[in-house]
């Protein structure tokens, strides 16, 4: 099925935020007793590496990339590049495997998820944002 560019950057935020938000959620479900300060600290740390280290450098590059698309339509999944696939599918699965196999504490879980999906989700609202302000004229 094939879609308008701009209409890539959308079908990538509805992702980001839907991954997001999930991961999110099952990071501060967890939080339940572990909340202390030190935690809160170790959260913002993984969300600040995995957001300046990572997610803003895909967002602005897979913008960069829809926007520079010389063709108007497109497959649906063309959001992201092979490599980005490939990253997404490694952390689902090494995600998945943490939790089910219980190779991590649940404060380990509670922490690094609340961190990671606030980074994920944030990743969505601006694909969303750019969405908006790249194409709102199309």
């Amino acid at each position: 099925m094939k879609v308008k560019k701009h209409t890539l950057l959308l079908i990538a935020s509805l992702v980001w935020l839907i991954a997001g938000f999930n991961i999110l959620h099952i990071g501060v479900t967890t939080y339940k007793g572990y909340v202390n300060l030190i935690n809160i600290i170790f959260s913002l740390i993984v969300f600040s590496m995995f957001w300046f280290m990572i997610f803003s450098k895909l967002v602005f590059k897979h913008t960069l990339r829809i926007k520079n698309f010389k063709e108007e339509l497109h497959f649906f999944l063309k959001f992201f590049d092979k490599k980005s696939f490939i990253i997404m599918v490694f952390m689902i699965t090494f995600g998945v495997l943490i939790r089910t196999l219980h190779l991590a504490p649940d404060v380990f879980i509670a922490v690094f998820y609340t961190g990671l999906g606030s980074a994920l989700f944030l990743a969505g609202l601006l694909f969303g944002y750019n969405y908006f302000k790249h194409f709102k004229t199309k």
